[in-house]
């Protein structure tokens, strides 16, 4: 297996820029996993693919507006810091931009500096910087008040709703990206799920910018898979484990919800309250514990995401698929249109 072997030609003009008017109103290309015969609908048609006794689970993490526009102190020059990890005692990891300026012992100021200001503690060996914040008050209200939402690196225009990088179910703040296959749902959506029979339960995993990191060696086996931070609740381990045990689907709504219980499934599928890091990596030859089917987003050419639904449906069914999606102008990406693999 090499990681070439998961590359796709996508022209730049599909990868969507910005969100659709109507959540619900994306594009869904259904895949049969076992065959690769595909199928073109709407997502707000997903209700006539799913059945009573399924269960969709979703990640219920929300996306901390967590890119901060500064300023180095004293020589006013500009700063961009980018929360990924709360370390505590107001200590994150963070990117940070222009790295060459940024050394341990610089100053940078946010705002007008009356909120929020802050000193770069440590350069980490990848590259990241601890930053210690200095403010008063609670963070995430500043953070509202003076950060920006860490858009993806492929897209372009600024977002007039930063709503629109949430799902609408989102509750638990710690992700420096959305969990996109998410984004498709609206409320109604949900609500009209259930009412048909299918239980919606939820995971948190917060979602970190490793998720865009591309796979630079040719044996993606050599790939170091980052960690992220997830949590199962003993509600969503029951109805998961009562589900298979009736016979129905687990659904997992994105590749996050899809980590999250495939790293804390026993080896038979069955799940408990569970919290803790996971740098699962999943690839073609891996064997599914608890997953049943997969509702995603069109992923980038030669990431670990691609091998994800490569490993669920066959890399050969899989690129078959996109290369049909291209050839339709389907949408690509955190914005663009979903597939749904059962």
């Amino acid at each position: 297996m090499k990681t070439s072997d998961f590359y796709y030609d996508l022209p730049p003009e599909l990868i969507a820029q910005t969100p659709l008017a109507r959540r619900d109103g994306s594009r869904l290309m259904l895949l049969d996993k076992a065959t690769g015969e595909t199928q073109h609908r709407h997502f707000y048609e997903l209700p006539q693919f799913l059945r009573p006794g399924d269960c969709l689970v979703l990640n219920d993490s929300r996306v901390l507006p967590a890119r901060l526009l500064g300023h180095r102190e004293p020589s006013g020059g500009v700063a961009e810091v980018l929360l990924l990890i709360d370390r505590g005692e107001k200590r994150w990891e963070c990117l940070v931009r222009p790295g060459r300026k940024l050394k341990p012992g610089q100053k940078l100021s946010f705002g007008d500096g009356t909120l929020l200001s802050a000193t770069v503690l440590e350069a980490l060996p990848g590259g990241n910087r601890i930053v210690e914040f200095h403010y008063e008050g609670i963070f995430l209200e500043i953070l509202e008040r003076l950060g920006k939402m860490p858009l993806p690196p492929y897209i372009k225009e600024e977002l007039n709703d930063p709503e629109r990088y949430q799902t609408v179910y989102s509750r638990e703040v710690g992700s420096a990206a959305a969990p996109t296959a998410g984004l498709h749902f609206t409320k109604e959506l949900l609500t009209q799920v259930e009412q048909m029979g299918v239980k919606v339960c939820y995971v948190t995993l917060h979602v970190g910018l490793g998720t865009f990191r591309p796979v630079k060696e040719d044996d993606p086996l050599e790939h170091e898979m980052h960690a992220e931070y997830c949590m199962i609740s003993a509600q969503t381990a029951d109805i998961i484990n009562q589900t298979k045990k009736n016979g129905g689907r687990v659904i997992c709504v994105g590749t996050t919800s899809c980590r999250t219980i495939e790293s804390w499934a026993g080896e038979n599928g069955e799940l408990k309250e569970s919290a803790g890091w996971t740098n699962i990596y999943i690839y073609p030859g891996y064997r599914f514990k608890a997953l049943d089917a997969l509702i995603t987003n069109f992923h980038l050419p030669e990431s670990t995401l691609i091998m994800l639904v490569s490993a669920l449906a066959g890399r050969e069914n899989v690129l078959a698929a996109y290369q049909e999606a291209v050839k339709e102008r389907y949408r690509f990406f955190s914005f663009g249109d979903a597939m749904f693999i059962s």
